[in-house]
Parts: structure tokens; C-alpha cells; sequence
């Protein structure tokens, strides 16, 4: 997570003259105001006083500390999420495949991996393959065309409830069904893109950002602000050679999260 003591240099109660201990010029000032805003601080969140940028109206941040707030320890993937998450009273969701996706024997196997991603990390929900009772929330998994997936974000502190999963990834390995199948699931409960903001970065070709998508687009805390080729599960597209594992980014911003 992020380290506060990093970022607030000076704590001065209320917004008084002369209270800073960082005097930055209008260009660090800018700089500095961008990095808050990359780091997932909301813009009214951020007021310029004289020589100083605060935070929070009482924490005063220099030009060094926003730039480490950009900087992590876990990896080298970003992570985002959404406005909405899945509250704290969903304990359990389940995944509920229909006939059809359990006719795809890659996929199926797949969702049980993916299940299983989520599981090992004690999160503050488990899923569970349906049919099956206790369920605080529902997913169900189906197939759509093609090689790829399809989800929505949380409403009402419930997850999204249908995943597609495209039945042409039955010709790719058990691992990349694992891996599109995890992704799906992690928009579910409120994860963009890694790289929504750039999608050429996975994706190839030209740059393409997907905007807060009436979404939101929050940098979740800890992970840094950089995107990489394999860096994620939540990169917009995947490889033939993926391995369906986390890296240590997406568990850090699980953790964060859930």
C-alpha cells in the first residue's frame, strides 16, 4: 500500500501561511498536481496555496514524494478500478456455467483454475462453482463467439452477473482459458484494464484509451503507474503463452481491495 509517510512532508491542520515545509516552483507545482491525479488522488481533493500542493487540506506534498508515489515495490504492473466495488457483505460468490459452457472441456477446466486464483489469496470472498447453496452472489458464465471474453462492473455492491467466454478458446491451452476467465471475473468485482489508458500496450497497434468509461478509473494504491507486456491479468488483450497466475501486482491490488 501506499506509504503515507512518504507523502505527507508537513501536517498543518488548516491551510496556513507559511505551514509548508517544501517550497516548489509553478512548475514543480504542476508536476506535482499530475502525479497526485496519476496516483488516484481526486482533483478537488488538490489545492494549490501559494508556493505548496496539499492534499487532503492539511498535507503538504513535495515534488520528490508525488513522484514515489508513483513508484512501488510490487511489480511492475498498474491497476485500476472502478467507482463501484463489491461490498463487504457478499462472502460468497458463485459461478454458475451453463450447459453449453460445460460442453468446452478447456473452459470449463479454466473456470475451476480461475476459481481457484481467487481462493488462494484469503480474500474477503470465496467463489464457488455452482450449482451450489449459501451464495450471497451469482455469476453466470456462458460462451459467446470468438476468442475472447466479455464482463461487466459491480452495481449495488454486487458484482456484474454474467461472464462470456468466447468458445474459440477451447483450441488455446487450459492455462490461457485459466487467464481470460480470471480477467472476466476481475471486471466482475471492479478491475479496468491495467492498461485502459493505452491498450496498444498489450494489444499492438495504435495508442486507443478507453476513458473512465462512466466507470471511474482509480489508481488502486500500491501499484505503480507504469504498464507492461504480461505485467497483468487486466491487460486488455492476452497472449498464446499465458500462464493464468497472478502477478504480484494484481495480489497486491486484491489485497488492497478485498
Amino acid at each position: 500500500m501506499l506509504k503515507k509517510a512518504a507523502v505527507l512532508v508537513a501536517s498543518c491542520g488548516a491551510l496556513m501561511a507559511g505551514c509548508g515545509t517544501d517550497v516548489d516552483s509553478n512548475n514543480n507545482n504542476e508536476e506535482i498536481v499530475s502525479n497526485l491525479i496519476k496516483a488516484g488522488f481526486p482533483a478537488d481533493d488538490i489545492m494549490v496555496v501559494g508556493d505548496a500542493v496539499y492534499v487532503g487540506r492539511d498535507a503538504q506534498v513535495s515534488l520528490e514524494a508525488s513522484r514515489e508515489m508513483l513508484q512501488s515495490d510490487h511489480g511492475t504492473q498498474e491497476q485500476y478500478r472502478t467507482t463501484n466495488l463489491v461490498s463487504t457483505g457478499v462472502t460468497k460468490i458463485c459461478v454458475n456455467p451453463t450447459a453449453a459452457f460445460n460442453s468446452y472441456s478447456r473452459l470449463s477446466q479454466g473456470l475451476d483454475l480461475a476459481i481457484g486464483n481467487y481462493n488462494s489469496l484469503g480474500l474477503s470472498f470465496t467463489l464457488a462453482r455452482g450449482p451450489t447453496t449459501g451464495c450471497s452472489a451469482n455469476i453466470t458464465a456462458q460462451t459467446m463467439s470468438g476468442a475472447g471474453g466479455s464482463a461487466g462492473f459491480p452495481s449495488g455492491g454486487l458484482p456484474y452477473g454474467v461472464i462470456n467466454i468466447g468458445t474459440g478458446l477451447q483450441s488455446y491451452s487450459v492455462d490461457v482459458n485459466e487467464h481470460v476467465i480470471t480477467h472476466e471475473i476481475g471486471h466482475t468485482i471492479g478491475f479496468r484494464h491495467s492498461d485502459y489508458y493505452n491498450r496498444a500496450i498489450s494489444c499492438g497497434g495504435s495508442a486507443t484509451n478507453e476513458g473512465s468509461a462512466g466507470v471511474g478509473a482509480i489508481l488502486i494504491n500500491g501499484t505503480p503507474a507504469t504498464a507492461t507486456v504480461g505485467g497483468s491479468i487486466m491487460n486488455s488483450c492476452f497472449r498464446s503463452t499465458e500462464s493464468g497466475e497472478w502477478t504480484s501486482s494484481d495480489i497486491t491490488a486484491l489485497n488492497v481491495l478485498y
